[in-house]
């Protein structure tokens, strides 16, 4: 999901890979729903005339549209979207036709910090921002799931990855 295997560097490991949180699809199941009943009723209790068929026909195609562009578009954006933490980077991939991928090294990374509402305290979602020393700095994620666990594996990958760049202690002289 998100970022193959095969794309991952020498040594890297996957540590997450994530959605953004269900609560997206709430409201195009609604919608779903809604349309499905609306359009049954609308079909059912059409009185009979000389060219119903045809309008049971444009009910049925118009429920169609609304159902394709208020809840099959809003599903396929959500199912690809991914978001994977490696212990080198964190992708961000979003896009159905036109597909988009935005890399930040662990290095980079200069603070994380996640916001809740009292709603996203109760799903356990949250919105996680990350600033980096990268071109764009700041990046905003919102409604991530686990927001606290991925906080905190975000948190041991930057440290990690800063523990690696660092020298560790005096080196011993060559001879």
């Amino acid at each position: 999901m998100g970022l193959p295997d095969h794309q991952l560097a020498e040594g890297e490991l996957r540590i997450r890979a994530f959605h953004p949180h269900w609560k997206r699809l709430v409201a195009p199941l609604f919608a779903l729903v809604v349309i499905i009943v609306g359009s049954s009723i609308a079909i059912f209790i059409m009185p009979a005339f000389e060219y119903d068929s045809y309008a049971r026909i444009a009910v049925a195609v118009i429920a169609v549209g609304l159902m394709t562009v208020w809840s099959f578009v809003p599903y396929v954006q959500w199912k690809n979207t991914a978001y994977v933490l490696t212990s080198h980077r964190l992708t961000i991939s979003t896009g159905v036709l036109n597909k988009s991928t935005e890399d930040i090294p662990m290095s980079k990374v200069n603070t994380v910090s996640a916001d809740q509402t009292l709603l996203e305290r109760m799903f356990g979602s949250g919105t996680l921002n990350v600033e980096s020393a990268g071109e764009h700095g700041h990046v905003t994620l919102r409604d991530i799931p686990r927001i606290q666990e991925v906080r905190a594996d975000l948190f041991r990958a930057v440290d990690e990855a800063t523990d690696d760049e660092e020298p560790r202690g005096p080196q011993p002289a060559q001879r």
